[in-house]
């Protein structure tokens, strides 16, 4: 028996932009728009009302912007959907914001067909959506300055750490199980290790403490 489509909401204020999404997602197999939203306020209520799976969420948007939009989402609802901002820069303020806010990651406007659709499948099986280069303009911004690190950066075992970097810079689990020569299982075993450590519910949120607990280091 065939699996039931991806549900998405597509929250944009531009009318234009919800429209090419929507032509793109609905012709690939396996994803359906289910509804649209033109501001943040919209945004949280459409989502409520259809429990997708996946929420596109410009990080902009008039009444209330994304950000405020993802945690009210995150905070009311039981089984929130994998929240996906859109921003037009990748270093882009408002993106660790985001991230912070529960974000399961950001795309840029200007991905393409094949990203865009990579993008929902990959944040919908749990996977965080984070990409090196704007990670590494994340981290000399926001990471921990010179000091003490987190308590739990000491409690990681050495696999457990290395996970932890690979994640910081976006792989997925399947690319990290090639990197470190271990099954999928194993990828899966240690990155449960890590959020239970940092104290995340999900990958993204265990990068944003490896940022602000000292494991990952701001450069000079």
């Amino acid at each position: 028996m065939s699996r039931p489509p991806l549900r998405i909401v597509l929250a944009d204020d531009e009318r234009m932009v919800r429209t090419a999404l929507r032509v793109i997602l609905d012709a690939e197999p396996g994803l359906e728009v289910v509804g649209e939203a033109a501001t943040g306020a919209e945004a949280v209520s459409v989502v409520r009302s259809l429990a997708p799976d996946v929420v596109l969420m410009d990080v902009r948007m008039p009444e209330i912007d994304g950000i405020r939009a993802t945690e009210q989402i995150l905070a009311t609802m039981a089984e929130p959907p994998k929240i996906v901002v859109v921003t037009t820069f990748e270093n882009d303020a408002y993106v660790y914001d985001a991230l912070r806010a529960g974000a399961a990651g950001f795309l840029l406007k200007r991905a393409d067909p094949d990203e865009l659709i990579g993008a929902v499948r990959l944040v919908a099986r749990g996977d965080c959506l984070l990409f090196p280069a704007a990670v590494r303009s994340l981290a000399d911004s926001h990471a921990a300055a010179a000091g003490p690190a987190a308590p739990w950066v000491a409690r990681l075992t050495d696999r457990e750490a290395d996970v932890l970097r690979l994640m910081a810079t976006g792989l997925s689990n399947h690319e990290m199980s090639e990197r470190l020569g271990v099954g999928p299982q194993t990828v899966k075993t240690h990155v449960a290790a890590v959020l239970a450590k940092t104290g995340s519910r999900d990958r993204t949120q265990a990068v944003i403490a490896a940022y602000e607990g000292g494991f990952i280091m701001r450069k000079s």
